[in-house]
């Protein structure tokens, strides 16, 4: 019961985050223009982006699309790493490390509203 309680709570923050981030993206706020223009990401990619950043978050408080909404946003944790670290920025890739292995850890605690 414990385990499900904190997923629900991890759930939340994943979604919560995703949609925060996806909305930055989405409405192409500057510091998103910035960290994706020093990677050659036009004004449209990072609008794309940031759809496919909501739409993931949104996936997750499914049961059906639980965890391909979290791969998807695990995904894209991901690249933003990859270049990070393409930049030698460490600091970069400390800040999203967190939400890479908050969304690991929610597929391994899985859908905390499923009958099992």
């Amino acid at each position: 019961m414990l385990l499900k309680i904190i997923g629900s709570i991890l759930i939340l923050i994943a979604v919560y985050m995703g949609l925060k981030q996806g909305y930055a993206m989405l409405t192409a706020k500057a510091e998103m223009l910035t960290m994706f223009g020093k990677w050659n990401f036009s004004r449209t990619a990072v609008i794309i982006n940031g759809a496919i950043t909501i739409i993931s978050s949104l996936m997750i408080l499914f049961p059906k699309t639980f965890l391909w909404g979290n791969f998807l946003m695990a995904t894209g944790i991901l690249l933003i790493i990859c270049f990070h670290l393409l930049d030698r920025d460490l600091k970069g890739v400390a800040i999203e490390l967190p939400f890479l292995l908050l969304n690991l850890a929610i597929i391994y605690l899985q859908y905390p509203l499923k009958n099992s």
